[in-house]
């Protein structure tokens, strides 16, 4: 435990629990609406705000949040207005995002596309004083929304139609969903970086979703998953000296081949309990076995 004497990782290991809490916490809204990719899409467009944070003086972080709130807005208007050009828009967004970030930081005062590996792929050990504040604050404001609002992001991520009926914003929760999915990606990129960040969205969900059924229990689950993950891939980059983003997606990957593994018997099992009271329900006690009556074809209703 001596990892612990040293500030940069008590940093890195706060900032991973952080990471492991939110990521998970916003992925299972977005898994639920089949919109899983959109971490990855966000990540792109953040990429454009960390090199207008080099450009500018400005702590990157703060300037991708705004950023990728901004592009997070647009991914949801064209979703609502795009209709059949909606993929090649957001297509055209995503790639843009890309672009901008590589010439924004070319035209820095001594940037070059060096100074965003670390963004891209993460890189917890090098997280500041500054940087843990700042992720403590964006990571409260992610559990604010996702933890209290639950309810009504659940209702309108199962049926928007459904939701609108019953009285709720359906598009200011839309937009507010979005918004701290951007928060989340860019609170996520300095642990896994913006090309990862995804996968700590999704897989501990997915991997939830595989030994629970109800979605309290997926979203702790996941949660779990997501702190697990994050502090043995920070502790375990420390001793190998490995980069701390990929182990942290390999070790979740793994997670989830191990619970899927332990889970398919499990269900297996279940399924035949379940289907053994319908087959002895169907043998009727004056029938032979293998026979049906007439009264297993035809129910007569009284009167």
């Amino acid at each position: 435990m001596e990892f612990l004497d040293y500030a940069f990782m008590q940093r890195a290991l706060i900032a991973a629990v952080l990471i492991g809490v939110t990521a998970p916490a916003v992925g299972i809204y977005l898994v639920q609406r089949r919109q899983a990719i959109m971490g990855d899409g966000i990540g792109h467009v953040a990429l454009t705000g960390v090199a207008l944070g080099f450009l500018t003086g400005a702590n990157p972080v703060w300037t991708a949040v705004a950023v990728a709130s901004l592009g997070a807005i647009l991914m949801e208007l064209i979703r609502w207005y795009g209709k059949t050009r909606g993929d090649l828009a957001l297509a055209m967004l995503f790639y843009g995002g890309m672009a901008g970030g590589v010439l924004l930081i070319n035209l820095a005062p001594g940037g070059s596309n060096a100074n965003l590996t670390t963004y891209l792929f993460g890189s917890i050990t090098t997280v500041s004083q500054e940087d843990v504040v700042a992720i403590t604050g964006l990571a409260a404001f992610v559990v604010l929304v996702t933890i209290g609002l639950r309810r009504q992001l659940f209702a309108v991520c199962q049926d928007e139609e459904f939701a609108r009926v019953t009285g709720l914003p359906v598009r200011l929760l839309n937009l507010l969903l979005a918004v701290t999915a951007a928060v989340t990606v860019t609170v996520a990129m300095r642990v896994v970086g913006l090309l990862l960040v995804s996968a700590l969205m999704v897989i501990p969900v997915a991997a939830a979703q595989q030994a629970t059924r109800g979605f309290a229990m997926t979203l702790a689950l996941a949660v779990g998953i997501g702190v697990t993950v994050t502090l043995s891939g920070t502790v375990y980059s420390y001793y190998e000296d490995v980069p701390p983003g990929a182990t942290i997606v390999v070790l979740a990957i793994g997670v989830f081949g191990v619970i899927t593994a332990l889970a398919a018997p499990l269900a297996r099992r279940r399924a035949r309990r379940a289907e053994g009271p319908r087959e002895s329900c169907t043998l009727d006690s004056g029938a032979a076995p293998g026979r049906r009556s007439a009264e297993d074809d035809v129910r007569v209703q009284p009167g």
